[in-house]
């Protein structure tokens, strides 16, 4: 062996040693890989005493309603909706995010060229005259790559992390789409029984007009006292208010939709007043454990936990060396007529090994944080699920609450109607005058908008139970997202922006 191979066995030997001490110090300090957390996996709604429906809603469950208006309406809100708009360019941000990730992992080649003309100081290190010239030309040309190996699962990890956030801002982009639908929907169903109130509202300021000219004639002929006219007044007064209350209702709803269609109220179809639609409130069979994949907000924050948990994998892959390799070649020269020669061939290849020897704690600091934000994940997909819950039981027993309501309110119906019936015939004969038939009448109608305003209220709830159960959205747990059409999309992103970069 010459005295120079011994040199370089000698250096190579000590910097093998030094990268052993090294990783054995830094591996003293490395924490062990987390497992998954334990997280809910049913919903808890055991020993809810509610009716049951057939199968969960549909993906366009408001056609159920056979309503062209209401279809209308969805349609352009899916359109023109900012709060859409802006639940998609994050979807977009995120998978744009996977595409960023994933181009910096893997290898990298980049070509460069430059010129350089430079004049010596002759009162410089090296005076031109030993050199025999002032002026001189640098010229460069070459070509370097570089490979990170991702021994550690570092790369990987920061791709899956932002594969799972576009998940989530897929999942949170359906959330939004259900909370328009929704809302469009029940902002068109509340016009919908205003316009039907407004017409017995009408209805029942003529029956109190009539009640008012009867009471003033019978004052003016000294048979009743003047209070009698005074009140028959205050109710006609109190029906005119409830009409104008009715109809500032119809107009705040029709300027709601407009917002909430993203148009000016001028530009929204025509809408033409029909009966409410009829409905069937319940809940599907084996809801508790379905509902975790029926929620969009529950998926978005499943995926928040899987997200936080790769944070983690890499803020301990800190902990380990970075290896990579570089490799130039190209030409440089002083003189331009040699340039292209083969004397000025350059070539370098350069392993390299960085090691986190001492950071001053900097990178138990990043993996705790990165532990703080994944048991805030956690705490929060466990909120979701508990809120989830609530959800579904309030308006599922709201909605069974209304369900009993509604039946007794027709049974007042009923008897109101009958004794319309016994009045008017009451006056045919001649036995009693029309005031009684038209205090019937007014009852009636007080009925039947009673009755209105509950069927109202059961359909905003049947509303807000279609919503709690997920609007018809469908998605696989995050073991499996591959098998869902959003999820193949999304993780290809990460494929192909790592094949660009191949």
């Amino acid at each position: 062996m010459t005295a120079h191979s011994a040199i370089r066995h000698g250096l190579g030997y000590r910097a093998a040693l030094a990268c052993a001490i090294a990783l054995a110090v830094a591996g003293c300090s490395i924490p062990s890989k987390l497992s998954h957390p334990a997280i809910r996996d049913d919903v808890p709604l055991a020993g809810l005493d509610v009716t049951t429906r057939a199968g969960w809603p549909d993906a366009n469950w408001w056609r159920q309603y056979n309503d062209p208006q209401l279809d209308t309406l969805i349609e352009m809100a899916m359109k023109g909706s900012p709060d859409i708009a802006q639940a998609r360019s994050r979807v977009d941000s995120a998978q744009q995010s996977i595409r960023a990730t994933a181009a910096q992992a893997g290898l990298s080649v980049n070509g460069s060229g430059q010129f350089e003309r430079q004049r010596l100081s002759e009162t410089g290190l090296i005076p031109p005259k030993f050199l025999g010239f002032t002026w001189y030309n640098q010229a460069d040309l070459g070509v370097q790559a570089q490979y990170d190996f991702d021994w550690w699962g570092k790369k990987r990890d920061t791709i899956e992390s932002a594969v799972d956030q576009a998940h989530a801002a897929e999942a949170q982009h359906s959330a939004a789409a259900l909370a328009i639908q929704s809302n469009v929907a029940d902002t068109y169903f509340g016009w919908l029984a205003d316009e039907a109130r407004i017409d017995i509202a009408r209805q029942a300021v003529q029956t109190q007009e009539q009640l008012v000219h009867i009471a003033e004639l019978r004052v003016h002929q000294g048979v009743d006292l003047p209070d009698t006219a005074q009140s028959a007044r205050a109710q006609l007064a109190a029906s005119r208010e409830m009409l104008v209350t009715i109809e500032s209702s119809a107009k705040i709803r029709v300027a709601a939709l407009a917002s909430l269609v993203g148009v000016a109220p001028a530009d929204l179809p025509p809408l033409q007043p029909r009966a409410l639609p009829a409905f069937d409130s319940g809940l599907p069979d084996n809801v508790g454990v379905d509902l975790m994949a029926r929620r969009p907000d529950i998926a978005a924050s499943r995926w928040q936990v899987e997200s936080a948990l790769r944070q983690t994998d890499v803020a301990r892959a800190e902990f380990f060396p970075d290896i990579s390799i570089s490799a130039m070649a190209g030409l440089s020269s002083l003189d331009m007529d040699k340039f292209f020669s083969s004397g000025s061939r350059v070539f370098a290849l350069t392993p390299a090994v960085h090691l986190p020897i001492f950071t001053g704690g900097l990178l138990k600091a990043n993996y705790g944080v990165s532990k703080a934000q994944l048991d805030a994940a956690v705490a929060q997909y466990n909120s979701t699920v508990l809120s989830a819950a609530r959800d579904v039981s309030t308006q599922s027993l709201t909605a069974q609450q209304l369900a009993g309501r509604r039946h007794e309110q027709q049974a007042q119906i009923d008897a109101n109607e009958r004794l319309v019936a016994a009045a008017q015939a009451r006056a045919r004969q001649g036995v009693r005058d029309i005031r009684e038939t038209l205090g019937a009448k007014a009852q009636l109608l007080q009925q039947r908008d009673n009755a209105l305003s509950l069927q109202a209220q059961a359909l905003s709830t049947d509303l807000a139970l279609i919503k709690a159960l997920g609007g018809g959205y469908r998605a696989g747990s995050p073991d499996q997202a591959s098998s869902t059409p959003s999820s193949d999309s999304t993780s290809n992103l990460a494929g192909d922006a790592t094949h660009e970069r191949h």
